[in-house]
């Protein structure tokens, strides 16, 4: 832990810990924002061995009264990440040989998974003042770069000043959800295009009349039934290009128990045999449908994503959620699904003023939709919803 004295100009002093526990959890509430991805979420990531992170958390307070908290974590961020298709086959290619080639070390505020949030009080130095903390990290560490990943609109006035201290702002993979309005899953059905609707009735009657698939729905999970899901995770890690992080098996055995009135497990079974799964958080209002794992075997023949949609918007609409969150990549079936598109961006520095110009042009090149075609499709309407 690493507490900064006070500064009397200031009146602020700051607290630096590796894990969010050393930290009152009433600090941090009274500031962070009230989300799913909170204090128990924290405490889970630091207690799941997820090897390629290490977690920092900044406290600030004025006085004794805590006004700012931000999450970071640092890793060895990979050039290549935002690459897809045959470039991505050549510098796997090229990391066979060479692993480390494309590494920079960074240090991120935000969080592996999901959308970038800080807690920033009415202060003024609040931003300031975690930058710095930041920076004494990033020495500390000898960081390349230094970032804030997936913050939406709602923190441009707090972030959009970094710009004058070096950083370059990037548009990264928009966040999707879908507002629950309606009251049944065929009401539902009449917002979609007739293409879509058509599409999907034809899917789900080609399923439902020839053969059963089993759902259950679980808050935490036994050990064979957790490997099984694990196998299926990890066959969507080896498929999926832009991967960013790797979870361990003991992050989805950890959040059952750190949080387990807000986690779900949706298992679908075909003769007893585990086909598809799905890992959400939810609360009174909203779902994060976070990870999902299908046995490729049967998943396009049975239609099984589509299953799945079906099902836990059922579920949703059941228990009264409001607002289904589906979170990044898979862009064309979401549009057609009618999910809205969320712009998120990221604030990067290379801390090399020299070498500077030169990482802000390849970062304009690694940009996600640079190799995503459906990104390129919808990019519009996510420059529509950041204005």
């Amino acid at each position: 832990m690493i507490v900064s004295p006070r500064r009397k100009k200031l009146g602020l002093k700051t607290k630096v810990v590796k894990k969010i526990s050393d930290i009152p959890v009433g600090d941090w509430n009274k500031v962070f924002p009230d989300v799913l991805e909170s204090y128990d979420y924290f405490k889970t990531l630091d207690e799941s061995n997820l090897g390629q992170f290490s977690f920092y958390y900044i406290m600030v307070y004025h006085r004794a009264t805590p006004i700012c908290a931000a999450p970071c974590f640092l890793m060895n961020y990979s050039l290549d990440t935002s690459i897809s298709g045959p470039i991505k086959r050549i510098t796997n290619a090229i990391k066979k040989r060479m692993p480390n080639i494309f590494n920079l070390k960074a240090l991120i505020c935000g969080t592996p998974l999901g959308q970038g949030r800080i807690g920033i009080g009415d202060h003024p130095d609040c931003m300031r003042v975690i930058l710095r903390r930041m920076e004494q990290i990033a020495k500390k560490n000898k960081v390349a770069i230094i970032a804030f990943k997936d913050f939406d609109k709602t923190y441009n006035k707090a972030l959009d000043p970094l710009r004058k201290k070096g950083f370059s702002k990037l548009t990264s993979l928009p966040w999707t959800e879908l507002d629950i309005r309606f009251k049944t899953f065929d009401e539902y059905l009449k917002t979609l295009s007739g293409a879509t609707r058509y599409d999907l009735r034809r899917k789900f009657k080609k399923v439902d009349n020839h053969i059963a698939i089993d759902l259950e729905i679980v808050d935490t999970l036994e050990d064979s039934a957790l490997h099984d899901l694990y196998r299926l995770y990890l066959d969507i890690v080896d498929k999926h290009d832009m991967q960013f992080e790797v979870l361990s098996i003991d992050f989805f055995r950890n959040v059952s128990k750190i949080m387990p009135k807000q986690t779900k497990y949706f298992l679908w079974r075909i003769d007893g045999k585990l086909v598809a799964f799905l890992f959400c958080l939810s609360s009174q209002d909203v779902m994060i449908d976070y990870y999902v794992g299908f046995d490729y075997s049967v998943a396009h023949t049975h239609h099984l994503y589509f299953i799945k949609f079906r099902d836990t918007l059922n579920w949703c609409i059941k228990h009264g959620i409001k607002k289904y969150e589906m979170g990044t990549t898979g862009y064309e079936p979401k549009r057609r699904l009618g999910f809205e598109f969320i712009p998120l961006y990221i604030y990067a520095k290379l801390r090399n003023r020299a070498l500077r110009p030169i990482f802000n042009l390849i970062c304009q090149f690694l940009k996600f939709e640079n190799f995503d075609p459906d990104l390129k499709s919808i990019k519009k309407l996510t420059q529509q919803k950041s204005h």
